[in-house]
């Protein structure tokens, strides 16, 4: 039976998506300069919120700490409004040499997005620029456990792109937060395109709107450690980038695979940045803790920081910067082999670089995200076999994944929203602009029917093929260059 709340979250998802559809009309006369500026209004107005912003979304969700997310929503807003300035993405893209245009970039839109909890102002704000940047209208179906704060950080963007010029609905939100209404909103026809943002329980319907579907999550991804690696920097890496809020950042490391030579100076190192090495016991405790009997996370382990998390189980931590477990094999029934949304770290040791490769894949494989994998080494050809064969989006190099993912410290498009691969999404890449746009190619004549027909004909043909064509296509060939001839002569 439907509830009150689902009847008034199908009727707003219907009317929201309606207005953003007339919104969709005016952005489409917008010129990409006119929405660069509108972008990075909103960009820094934002910004001048991200405090307030990481302060109520801490206190509404209690995921992270608010000094992280102060510094991830400066991010969205400015790191990624820098990322967008200058990029063409909308209007003519390419011209040759004579004027003749031959791309033009058309808006998908309007957009339908969800946003995780985990990161639910900075996931919010970049999409929103993102989707202003390339005219796309947009509607967020807010998550239930960062309601208030994903609509105050709604309403702050609508505003301040109001004042440079956005129309009216371009950014909005479904202030009534229930699934029905979800489904509803991306599954109605103006709706071209769903966005998701980490919420993994709204998968399936997002795929029952019937619309392509970006996806981005968290992941599962392993960082190894290989025997030329520099082990202190490693370690240092690793425990900034998990420590991170957490561990709730998109791309943070979820496991880490050394090499059996370096074994012993990495644990060292890890121990020396107050990494708490837990007893088959401890380890033993927090693994029955760490997720409900349904199989989702225990809500109160997830964005938690190591000492309370070791409380919670029963022994002292205290001033750990990580928990670590070790770990030897990939099971079902191991609760360390599943993505830890929090400063928890499984350890494994392999031989060789080769088993190691086969150890990260196996992990990858049992997850089956394929989001990131960071590996620490001077070998490039060891750096060079992971980058060809891991079943990943993207592949993380002497860097503290958390940020190296993001493109805060790497050469990546600055993001928040980071797609997977395994057909999760319809993008594996940093979302950006070129996901809510399509390339419209534009072919002008080179040559006329009649001369393809006779090269056809004649077997030379000065078409991009690069391979001749088979014995048993040599009749169809002369086919259709009779049928040519005969349509011409008709005429």
């Amino acid at each position: 039976m439907l509830a009150d709340n689902d009847l008034l979250s199908m009727q707003q998802a219907r009317i929201l998506a309606e207005n953003a559809a007339s919104a969709q009309k005016l952005l489409a006369e917008y010129s990409q300069e006119k929405l660069d500026g509108i972008a990075w209004h909103v960009a820094e107005a934002l910004a001048g919120h991200a405090c307030e912003l990481a302060g109520l979304e801490w206190e509404e969700t209690g995921y992270g700490n608010a000094r992280d997310k102060e510094m991830k929503n400066r991010f969205a807003c400015l790191g990624v409004g820098r990322a967008l300035k200058g990029l063409k993405c909308v209007g003519v893209l390419r011209q040759d040499d004579a004027g003749n245009i031959l791309e033009v970039g058309v808006p998908r839109g309007p957009v339908a997005a969800l946003c995780s909890s985990l990161n639910a102002v900075s996931g919010l704000a970049s999409a929103a620029l993102v989707a202003i940047k390339s005219g796309n209208a947009i509607v967020f179906a807010l998550h239930p456990r960062a309601a208030r704060v994903m609509r105050k950080t709604a309403d702050l963007i609508a505003e301040a792109g109001a004042a440079a010029g956005l129309p009216e609905n371009a950014v909005s939100c479904l202030s009534v937060p229930a699934k029905r209404g979800a489904l509803e909103l991306m599954s109605h026809p103006a709706i071209r395109l769903v966005l998701n943002s980490g919420v993994d329980r709204m998968l399936d319907l997002c795929r029952q709107s019937g619309k392509p579907v970006i996806y981005g999550g968290t992941g599962n991804g392993p960082a190894f450690i290989e025997r030329t690696a520099d082990i202190e920097k490693a370690a240092e890496d690793i425990i900034a980038s998990k420590m991170f809020d957490c561990g709730i950042s998109p791309s943070a490391e979820q496991c880490v695979v050394v090499d059996s030579p370096v074994e012993a100076e990495a644990r060292e190192a890890f121990r020396r940045r107050g990494a708490y090495f837990m007893s088959e016991q401890e380890a033993t405790a927090l693994a029955a803790l760490l997720f409900q009997a349904d199989g989702r996370h225990r809500r109160d382990l997830v964005g938690v920081d190591a000492s309370a998390i070791a409380r919670r189980a029963g022994f002292d931590a205290h001033g750990a910067t990580v928990l670590v477990a070790d770990r030897r094999f990939v099971s079902e029934t191991d609760s360390y082999n599943r993505e830890l949304l929090a400063p928890i770290l499984p350890w494994y040791v392999e031989d060789d670089w080769r088993h190691a490769c086969e150890k990260c894949i196996e992990l990858l494989l049992y997850d089956r995200s394929g989001h990131s994998l960071s590996i620490h080494s001077r070998d490039s050809d060891v750096i060079r076999q992971f980058a060809l064969k891991k079943p990943v989006a993207r592949m993380l190099v002497n860097a503290p994944a958390c940020f190296a993912g993001m493109g805060a410290t790497s050469n990546l498009f600055p993001a928040v929203t980071l797609g997977s691969s395994f057909g999760l999404g319809i993008a594996s890449d940093n979302l950006s602009p070129f996901n809510l746009v399509y390339i419209r190619r534009i072919g002008y004549a080179r040559r006329s029917v009649e001369a393809f027909a006779g090269e056809m004909a004649g077997g030379s043909c000065d078409c991009a093929a690069t391979e001749p064509i088979p014995d048993e296509f040599e009749e169809l060939r002369r086919s259709l260059a009779e049928a040519i001839r005969r349509i011409y002569a008709q005429n």
